[in-house]
């Protein structure tokens, strides 16, 4: 009788797997990818209400024996039912027979490995010497990111967020005070953009957005992250940057081709490209640069497969009859 693992969000925070083993985990995904080793389709999605989505996300990365699926949903008003933006499940599956291993949540991993993809992006792009973040959205991951940057940027010491919730935002900050890292909440974007190092968006995903960033918002050397793709993020700022980078130029085509990003520019290359050094990132101290993160899905596996091998050695989980 087969058996498959099942690991609830639980079971995978008991497994204790850290931000430095996740973004470890990225960045050998992104290297096996700029090597040409993975296989990873752009993400097929529907969508049953306005600005919501359900992505299927497959990934292979043979280096890695990682090979799944992860199955998630966004869903902006989710908040009014007290449910989360984010939902899904993560399958992964033995790349020798194709038989499914482990059925996991994958909201913990959706979070950590997209805070640590930032990270690696800023690693690239931000100067060295970032001291202050702006933080738009104080949702799950505008707590990951938050909590990534801090690990690999130390020197940030003015942490400034606003989220259209003035209840989650103080939420987040009191939260975040309670891991050591004190956040100013701000009435307004402008507020946590200007002036701001490293900027990072962490709203909804809307079809159709107002987005709010204006390039007069950005200051000289600055470095942002979307999350959102371009919901809060102007097309006037992204034309009006230096750099402009995504974390795939396969998926950012493919999305452009679905609507979205109408009238953004094509981006120079992808993270890929950078850890490659076939495309410089910062040149000089006062560059501003744009990195579109859209989510990949050999982060999601390359994090899984650890997660996974951790658990079985941890004896972490329930194991199920197929």
């Amino acid at each position: 009788m087969r058996e498959i693992l099942y690991l609830s969000r639980e079971d995978i925070e008991e497994v204790g797997m850290s931000l430095i083993e996740v973004a470890e985990a990225v960045q050998e995904a992104l290297r096996q990818k700029y090597l040409g080793r993975v296989e990873m389709p752009p993400k097929p999605g529907i969508h049953t209400l306005p600005d919501a989505f359900i992505h299927a996300m497959p990934a292979f990365i043979p280096e890695l024996g990682a090979a799944g699926i992860k199955w998630v949903g966004g869903y902006p008003e989710n908040y009014r039912r007290g449910l989360p933006y984010i939902t899904g499940l993560l399958i992964l599956n033995d790349v020798e027979t194709g038989v499914p291993l482990s059925i996991m949540d994958c909201t913990w991993i959706t979070a950590m490995r997209t805070g640590a993809a930032t990270a690696i992006a800023s690693r690239h792009l931000a100067r060295a010497d970032s001291k202050s973040l702006g933080i738009i959205g104080c949702g799950v991951e505008g707590r990951s990111n938050l909590l990534a940057l801090n690990t690999f940027f130390p020197a940030i010491k003015d942490v400034r967020a606003y989220d259209i919730l003035a209840e989650n935002a103080k939420r987040y900050s009191r939260e975040m005070e309670s891991k050591g890292i004190r956040v100013k909440i701000v009435p307004s974007p402008r507020e946590a953009i200007e002036g701001a190092d490293i900027i990072v968006t962490a709203g909804p995903i809307l079809r159709n957005p107002k987005p709010t960033i204006e390039a007069s918002w950005l200051s000289e050397g600055c470095f942002v992250c979307t999350l959102d793709f371009d919901s809060y993020v102007t097309t006037g700022a992204f034309r009006s940057v230096d750099k402009l980078f995504t974390d795939d130029l396969e998926q950012f085509r493919y999305y452009q081709g679905s609507g979205y990003f109408k009238e953004t520019p094509m981006p120079l290359g992808d993270l890929g490209d950078l850890m490659a050094g076939r495309i410089p990132g910062r040149e000089n101290h006062s560059q501003k640069i744009i990195c579109v993160n859209l989510g990949l899905a050999i982060e999601d596996m390359a994090t899984a497969i650890k997660l996974y091998d951790k658990a079985i050695e941890k004896g972490i989980g329930k194991k199920l009859q197929l």
